[in-house]
């Protein structure tokens, strides 16, 4: 017997577990930027008032924060594949779900990290656009400007889950083995967000340094309008 109705069969459910761990996180599953950049200065003693001025702190420091905000996701989802991977394939649609949030909730310290809040419909639209990017999926900048945030984010996420669901489909097929995929799902939990996290802070790296620049050129400006002493 053929193994594709199986397998279409997985990778529905999978899709689904996927979109639904992100509708989830798009929801309630929120870091809050009051409370992390509160937890910036007091944990890590960065000198910003607010997310503007995370554009004045050094690049490597911001770099080397982002570094150890993806890694701290990444021993988080492991230890929630370990733990849910005993039950094989069995356990792996609510696995999907938690990872789908772990990552997300990555994905937001990221931005905030770079400097970018998501306060109103517009940001929250571009925190998505680079949720969108982590997965592989790109986004038209033209749709964000002329999409509703509350019919673009489902739009987005169905988007998302389809093209993380074939990543996933492709390599949990080890979970299939009870005992032994706790091992191998809190391996794959690990890479999935560090590449996910990866490509997520290289999207808000580069949004980073450009507006840096613009910041720094427009400062530039100011300072050559001022008169002499």
């Amino acid at each position: 017997m053929s193994s594709e109705p199986k397998r279409s069969w997985l990778m529905r459910r999978v899709e689904e577990s996927l979109r639904r761990g992100f509708t989830e996180a798009y929801r309630t599953i929120r870091v809050e930027p009051d409370k992390y950049l509160l937890h910036l200065r007091t944990a890590h003693g960065l000198p910003v008032i607010s997310y503007d001025g995370m554009f004045s702190v050094p690049q490597e420091s911001l770099d080397a924060l982002a570094d150890e905000t993806i890694r701290a996701g990444m021993k988080m989802a492991a230890a929630e594949g370990a733990g849910f991977g005993l039950g094989g394939i069995i356990t792996l649609v609510p696995d999907l779900g938690i990872l789908a949030g772990i990552t997300m909730r990555t994905i937001q310290k990221l931005s905030l990290i770079y400097g970018f809040p998501y306060n109103t419909d517009n940001e929250m639209a571009e925190l998505w656009v680079a949720a969108a990017s982590a997965a592989g999926v790109d986004i038209s900048r033209e749709l964000v400007e002329k999409e509703i945030v509350n019919r673009f984010v489902p739009r987005v996420i169905r988007r998302v889950a389809l093209q993380a669901s074939g990543e996933v489909v492709e390599k949990w097929a080890g979970r299939m083995i009870p005992i032994v995929s706790s091992v191998i799902g809190g391996g794959l939990n690990y890479y999935f967000v560090r590449a996910w996290g990866e490509r997520a802070q290289r999207h808000f790296r580069e949004k980073h340094m450009a507006r840096r620049r613009q910041l720094e050129l427009q400062q530039g400006k100011v300072i050559e309008a001022l008169p002499p002493l």
